[in-house]
C-alpha cells in the first residue's frame, strides 16, 4: 500500500490520494483503513504539523549567517533583560519562533515572582487608597494644623516638635510616607525584570512607559503612578496603540503630570465664575488711577486667582502630537495644538480623597449624583472625569478635521483616535520601536515595512512587532549587539546572568541611579532617550565598572551570588581560565578572541585587588532610603537569612545555593567584575 499525503498541510493527512491494492469489494473497508494508519502515523511521527498554533511567520537568521544559537542569544538580548544559564538551550529546544510567540502571549505562571512580591502591600493599592493612605506632606500638614494638632513655627526647637507631632499625627490617624509607597514601586520593578517569565511584557512595559512617561518628581501626579504602571500601561503593551493613547490620556497621572485636569474652556451652556468681559473690566479697573493701592492689590489677587483656577492649558495637547503620537515632524502646527486643547478641555480627575486635595470637589459630585452628572453630559469612568462645565462647546478644527460646536467627551476620544491611525504617528512610533529593538539608526526600509504594518492593522504593536522581528534587518551583522544597555538594563542583566539572589532591590536601584539611571524620575516628558551616546561617556564606564566589581565581590548589601556554583563548582586553574570560562557564560555565543585579549592586562595588574576594595567600598552609592526602609530591608534580608539556615526559602524568595561567601573567591570575583564592567558586557 503507498499512501502520499503532504506533511505541510495538517489537513492533507485526510486526503489519501490513491491506495494500490486491487479492489476486492472492501474498498470503503480498506480507504477506512488506510485514512486511520495516516492518522496514526501523522499523530506520532508529525506533531507539530498538527499543533494549529505554530507562528506563521519565519525567521531569516541563517540568511544573515547565523546559527540557531546565536540567533537564540540574540532573541534574549533583544526581548528580554539577558539570558540566565540554561536560557539559549531551553528556547532552541522550544523554537525561536514558539519563544517569541510565547512572549507575546504572555502567559507564563510566575509564581515564584509573586512570591517574591508578596511583601509589598502597597503595590496593589487603587488611586483611592493610595490618596487616602499616603497623603502628600503639604496635604499631610494642613489636616494636622486645620484639627489644631500642630501649629507652624520656624524655630529650630519648635520644627522638631512640629515634626514629632506631625509623626504622632499621622500613626494615630495610620497614614503611611509616601517615600514608602515609591520604595516598594521601584522594588517591584526590579524584582519584576530579574525574575519574570513573562520577559517582552517587562521589556515593553519599559519601553511604553518611558514612551507616555511621568515623574515622581511632580508631587501632584507622584501617587498616581504606581497605578498607571499596572493598570494603563502593562495590560496594553501588545494591544492596540490607540488605547495606549486614550488610557494614558485619562490616567490621573498623565492628567496631572501635563496639566490637563486644570485645563478649562468656554462653555457657554454653563454658569461661569467669571466670564470674559468680567475679567476684561477686572483687569482695566486694576490700571485705574482712580482706585488706591489697596483697592488694586485687592483686584490683582482675585485676577490671579481667576486665571489659577480656570484657562486653556496646551501642556498635554502639544505633547500628545510631538511626543505620543505624531512627532515633532508631524505636520501639524502651533494652531492644531491650540485646537487640540480645547478639544480636551474638561478632562480632569475624578474626586478621590476625603480630606485635602479634592475633597471640596468630592463632596459636590456626591451632592449632585451620578446620574444627575450623566443627564448634564458628565463622564465618570474610573478615577477620569469629564466635567462638561469645564470643556469649551464652540467649534474646532484640528488637522483639518472639524469638531462641531456643542461637542462634548466623545470628540476628545475622536481627536485622540485620529491621532493614534494618524500615518505620521505610524512611521513615528515604528521607528521608536526600531531603535529600541534593532539599533540606534534602524534602516528606513525596516521602519516603512513596520509602518506599513502599523497602518494596515490600525496599530496593532504585536503585528509591528512580527514585522520588525521577522525582517532580515533585524538580525543583519550590523544590528547584533548594537544597542547599548541602560544601567537599569546592565543590572539587570548582570544579575540574571550570574543568577543572583536580590533580597534587597533598592540597593541594586542606588547603583542604577549612580550609573545615570533615576528610574521614575525623568523630569522631561520625552522619557529617557534611547540611544547609546546618552549613556556612555568616560565617568558611567567607570561606574559601570565599579558596579561589576562590587557586585561580583558581593559589596552590594542584599544582593547574593555563588560564582562557583555556576561552574558546577569547578574552579579554573587561572584567572586567564576563569576569564575564558565565565566570559563564554555570561556573554554566551560570541566570538571572545578580542574581548580576552583586551582584558587579560587588567588581570595582570598586580594592584587589582587593591582597586577593587576601593572601587567596592568608596565608590560605593550613598543610600537615598529613609531610616524607615533601611530597617525594613535589612528585616528582610535577616528573614531571609534565618530561613535559610533552616532550609527553607527565604521571604521574599529565598534560595538555598546561594551563600553569602563560599564559592566567591577573590581570584573570580575580581574575573568576573571585570567582565561585566567590560565595553562588551554593555552591550545588547
Amino acid at each position: 500500500m503507498k499512501i502520499f499525503f503532504s506533511v505541510f498541510n495538517p489537513s492533507s493527512i485526510f486526503n489519501v490520494i490513491s491506495i494500490s491494492q486491487p479492489d476486492y469489494g472492501m474498498k470503503t473497508t480498506r480507504n477506512f483503513i488506510g485514512l486511520a494508519t495516516v492518522v496514526i502515523l501523522s499523530i506520532f511521527l508529525f506533531p507539530s504539523f498538527l499543533n494549529q498554533n505554530t507562528p506563521a511567520y519565519k525567521f531569516s537568521y541563517r540568511q544573515a549567517g547565523l546559527t540557531e544559537r546565536q540567533a537564540a542569544a540574540h532573541l534574549l538580548n533583544r526581548f528580554s533583560y539577558g539570558p540566565k544559564d540554561g536560557d539559549i538551550d531551553a528556547l532552541v529546544k522550544m523554537g525561536l519562533e514558539n519563544w517569541f510567540d510565547n512572549q507575546l502571549a504572555a502567559k507564563n505562571a510566575d509564581k515564584l515572582l509573586e512570591q517574591r512580591l508578596s511583601s509589598y502591600d502597597a503595590i496593589n493599592l487603587s488611586n483611592t487608597e493610595v490618596v487616602n493612605l499616603y497623603p502628600q506632606g503639604n496635604q499631610l500638614r494642613k489636616m494636622a494644623e486645620k484639627e489644631g494638632i500642630v501649629i507652624r513655627d520656624t524655630s529650630d526647637s519648635d520644627k522638631r516638635a512640629y515634626r514629632s507631632k506631625l509623626e504622632a499625627y499621622m500613626k494615630d490617624k495610620g497614614f503611611k510616607p509616601q517615600q514608602e509607597l515609591f520604595r516598594q514601586f521601584i522594588n517591584q520593578k526590579i524584582l519584576r525584570a530579574a525574575y519574570t517569565e513573562n520577559q517582552l511584557q517587562e521589556v515593553l512595559t519599559d519601553f511604553w512607559f518611558n514612551h507616555f512617561n511621568v515623574s515622581l518628581n511632580k508631587n501632584q501626579c507622584a501617587e498616581f503612578i504606581p497605578a498607571y504602571e499596572r493598570d494603563v500601561i502593562r495590560p496594553n503593551v501588545f494591544g492596540k496603540f490607540e488605547t495606549l493613547v486614550l488610557e494614558t490620556g485619562k490616567s490621573p497621572a498623565m492628567l496631572m503630570y501635563l496639566d490637563n485636569f486644570s485645563s478649562m474652556g468656554t462653555n457657554e451652556d454653563m454658569p461661569q465664575s467669571m466670564n470674559e468681559q468680567a475679567r476684561k473690566r477686572m483687569e482695566s479697573l486694576s490700571r485705574s488711577a482712580m482706585i488706591d493701592t489697596a483697592k488694586r492689590a485687592q483686584l490683582q489677587k482675585a485676577l490671579q486667582k481667576a486665571k489659577n483656577a480656570r484657562g486653556l492649558n496646551e501642556n498635554y495637547a502639544r505633547e500628545v502630537m510631538e511626543l505620543h503620537t505624531l512627532g515633532v515632524d508631524g505636520g501639524y502646527t502651533q494652531n492644531d495644538v491650540t485646537q487640540a486643547a480645547r478639544v480636551l478641555t474638561g478632562w480632569t480627575v475624578y474626586p478621590m480623597s476625603d480630606k485635602g486635595y479634592g475633597s471640596q470637589m468630592k463632596q459636590a459630585v456626591e451632592k449632585i449624583g451620578e446620574a444627575n452628572l450623566e443627564k448634564r453630559g458628565f463622564v465618570h469612568e474610573g478615577d477620569f472625569l469629564f466635567a462638561a462645565n469645564r470643556h469649551d462647546t464652540r467649534e474646532k478644527v484640528v488637522l483639518g478635521k472639524k469638531f462641531a460646536a456643542g461637542g462634548g467627551y466623545q470628540e476628545g476620544v475622536e481627536l485622540l483616535t485620529m491621532l493614534a491611525q494618524h500615518p505620521s504617528t505610524a512611521k513615528f512610533i515604528s521607528r521608536k520601536i526600531a531603535v529600541r529593538f534593532v539599533s540606534d539608526n534602524p534602516s528606513q526600509k525596516l521602519v516603512d515595512k513596520m509602518a506599513r504594518t502599523f497602518s494596515e492593522s490600525k496599530g496593532d504593536i504585536k503585528q509591528v512587532l512580527i514585522t520588525m522581528v521577522s525582517s532580515p534587518e533585524f538580525w543583519s551583522k550590523e544590528a547584533l549587539r548594537e544597542k547599548t544597555k541602560s544601567p537599569f538594563e546592565l543590572a539587570i542583566s548582570a544579575v540574571r546572568g550570574l543568577n543572583a539572589e536580590i533580597i534587597m532591590p533598592y540597593q541594586l536601584y542606588t547603583w542604577i541611579t549612580k550609573m545615570g539611571q533615576k528610574m521614575y524620575y525623568y523630569q522631561a516628558p520625552t522619557g529617557f532617550p534611547d540611544k547609546g551616546q546618552y549613556w556612555i561617556n568616560t565617568g558611567s564606564l567607570l561606574n559601570r565598572m565599579n558596579f561589576g566589581l562590587a557586585l561580583a565581590s558581593q559589596r552590594i548589601p542584599g544582593v547574593r551570588l555563588n560564582l562557583a556554583l555556576l561552574n558546577k563548582n569547578r574552579e579554573p586553574e587561572s584567572s586567564q581560565a576563569a576569564l575564558e570560562t565565565y566570559g563564554k557564560m555570561i556573554m554566551p555565543e560570541r566570538d571572545l578572541s578580542a574581548t580576552i585579549k583586551r582584558l587579560t592586562p587588567m588581570l595582570n595588574d598586580p594592584n587589582l585587588s587593591e582597586k577593587i576594595e576601593e572601587a567596592a567600598t568608596k565608590a560605593a552609592p550613598k543610600s537615598e532610603m529613609n531610616p524607615s526602609m533601611v530597617n525594613e530591608d535589612a528585616q528582610i534580608m535577616e528573614e531571609s537569612m534565618k530561613s535559610e539556615k533552616a532550609g527553607k526559602p527565604g521571604k521574599p524568595g529565598g534560595r538555598k545555593d546561594v551563600q553569602s561567601t563560599p564559592g566567591n573567591n577573590s581570584m573570580l570575583a575580581q574575573v568576573v567584575g571585570v567582565i561585566i564592567g567590560s565595553p562588551e558586557f554593555q552591550r545588547r
